[in-house]
């Protein structure tokens, strides 16, 4: 068990690090902290340069403190907000993948959630310092609260379309 969890928090907290990588950095296929800020920007969110600065360095944070195990259910609450908006931003494709649909970022959230109930595993961070198992309210609220603060930080940052300017997600009817 301890080696599945080991494997499965190193893949997903790298994925979520990387993709936080992407936002703010030319690295592995990103387009700068300016290709960042103009994604968000055209996602309909306020805030520019802060908003892309403070979720690529959310995931980042978050996936690299998942994929060591180190304060499991904190980081696991960090991945799953951000994880969340992204699944926001993306629900009006619908589920999967090949339409630019909020599966892989679900798939995250789950992933995360999962890591919280189970606890990062013997070889964790966590578990060196003793921190393990973590209690059952801790990871409850972690669970909670992710989501909670992606959905919350949805509602604070997007802006709704200017009047009489159409909204780039809807499709147009034939």
């Amino acid at each position: 068990m301890d080696t599945g969890l080991l494997v499965l928090r190193l893949v997903a907290g790298l994925l979520i690090a990387g993709h936080g990588v992407q936002k703010v950095s030319f690295r592995l296929g990103g387009n700068g902290l300016a290709g960042g800020t103009e994604e968000f920007r055209h996602d309909g969110f306020r805030g520019g340069r802060l908003t892309a600065l403070a979720a690529g360095g959310s995931q980042v944070g978050a996936g690299l403190f998942l994929a060591a195990g180190l304060l499991t259910p904190a980081a696991a609450m960090a991945a799953m907000g951000v994880m969340t908006v992204a699944s926001t931003v993306k629900w009006h494709n619908g589920l999967w993948v090949q339409n630019d649909g909020y599966e892989y970022p679900m798939v995250l959230v789950v992933v995360s959630a999962v890591l919280t109930l189970t606890g990062p595993g013997r070889w964790s961070v966590d578990h060196v310092l003793g921190l393990t198992p973590w209690p059952l309210w801790v990871c409850v609220a972690a669970i909670v609260i992710g989501p909670a603060s992606g959905l919350l930080t949805r509602v604070v940052l997007h802006r709704p379309p200017a009047p009489g300017r159409r909204n780039p997600h809807v499709q147009a009817a034939d």
